[in-house]
């Protein structure tokens, strides 16, 4: 029987399907990166998945200090 092989910060880290800001398209895996607050009308949020935020270096929102 195989098992699922994950990074230790994906098991504890929600994620969700959804469209990833930086390849454009839809993708599972997706991680929150950054929130463009505006002060009327709707903000826009930027999420990344795995493959985006590793060969962009992004850091998730909620793993910065």
């Amino acid at each position: 029987m195989q098992e699922a092989i994950q990074a230790q910060e994906d098991e504890d880290t929600p994620q969700g399907y959804g469209w990833c800001s930086w390849h454009e398209d839809y993708s599972g895996g997706l991680r929150l990166i950054g929130i463009e607050e505006q002060g009327t009308g709707p903000g826009r949020n930027y999420f990344a998945c795995k493959p985006c935020r590793e060969a962009n270096n992004l850091v998730p929102f909620a793993d910065r200090p």
